[in-house]
């Protein structure tokens, strides 16, 4: 490729976000709505943090890692959303190469950070359910914070990597992608060099992210149902398996999005299927977590009743 068509990285000053319509009538509508979804997210998991936080009856593993997830769901959208607010708002569709960069590693982080705590939760279930004697002695305090520190370590480590070979690629002229946010793949597409290794990264992040939690999720569901299915009550068996409900939940919906884009061949991928995707497991899913872990939870009720001062009024626990 010639040097007219290539334009060094040190040179490139920013991209041009395409994710959504440009026509002018339509941005108060979709600024209205993604802000309206994002004071949701942030709002609901904040109240799911200050309920876990300030009643002592929730400070379990269960919830420690629930706590976590929350403050995790809310970085994770405030990593793509108030920058394609200000874009909306300001008529502007660029974002600098380094608020590119910046971006990609907290999506990448925090995206990952998601997939690990999804999959440690399945572990504290499977445990809880399972080997209940030893739960206090496997899930113990130091237990948790280790293999909460594991799992931000697991997450950034790669995500920082992949942002670090990013600096070394040379862009295109073209530069327009195709997303609402940095996406990692729409970025390489634009590449004018070796990408070689970036996609090697890409496909080992991938197994990081996606296959070794998610098969841990599906092996300790695999060990639950087993445990469960052994239960001769009818009534011991569903409340067994109702305390999994809501994580379970979460797990099919964004492992489903993702499966949904990264798992369906080549020639079904669009721009728009890709972007309605990466709203649905970036913007919506987090803003639901408050609302499944909570509105059939009876502990959870309570304390976010407590945290308004009468339960009785705000969530009523029949």
């Amino acid at each position: 490729m010639g040097k007219a068509s290539r334009v060094n990285q040190t040179a490139v000053s920013g991209f041009h976000l395409l994710g959504f319509s440009e026509q002018p009538e339509q941005q108060p509508l979709l600024f209205g709505l993604f802000l309206g979804m994002y004071l949701v997210t942030v709002v609901g998991n904040l109240l799911i943090i200050l309920a876990i936080s300030s009643d002592p009856y929730l400070h379990t593993p269960m919830y420690f890692f629930l706590a976590n997830l929350s403050l995790t769901d809310i970085c994770f959208t405030s990593a793509s959303i108030p920058k394609m607010l200000a874009n909306i708002h300001t008529q502007s569709w660029t974002i600098s190469y380094s608020e590119c960069l910046v971006q990609l590693y907290f999506i990448l982080t925090f995206g990952g950070l998601d997939n690990f705590l999804l999959a440690v939760m399945a572990y504290d279930r499977y445990v809880a359910i399972c080997q209940p004697l030893y739960y206090s002695t496997a899930m113990s305090p130091q237990l948790c914070a280790l293999m909460l520190g594991m799992c931000w370590v697991l997450t950034n480590l790669p995500a920082l990597l992949h942002t670090l070979l990013l600096t070394r690629v040379a862009f295109c002229a073209h530069k327009a992608i195709p997303n609402f946010y940095c996406d990692p793949r729409a970025l390489l597409k634009l590449a004018c060099s070796d990408i070689r290794i970036n996609e090697l990264m890409i496909i080992t992040m991938g197994l990081m992210f996606l296959t070794t939690p998610f098969m841990l999720i599906v092996l300790s569901y695999a060990r639950i149902s087993c445990s469960v299915f052994g239960i001769s009550s009818s009534g011991g068996r569903w409340k067994a398996f109702s305390t999994c409900g809501s994580h379970l939940t979460m797990v099919l919906l964004f492992y489903g999005s993702l499966m949904g884009v990264y798992l369906l061949p080549p020639s079904t991928h669009s721009a728009e299927r890709e972007s309605r995707a990466a709203i649905l497991y970036m913007v919506i899913i987090p803003m639901l977590n408050p609302f499944i872990y909570s509105l059939r939870n009876r502990d959870m009720k309570a304390a976010l009743g407590k945290l308004f001062g009468s339960s009785k009024t705000f969530f009523p626990c029949q």
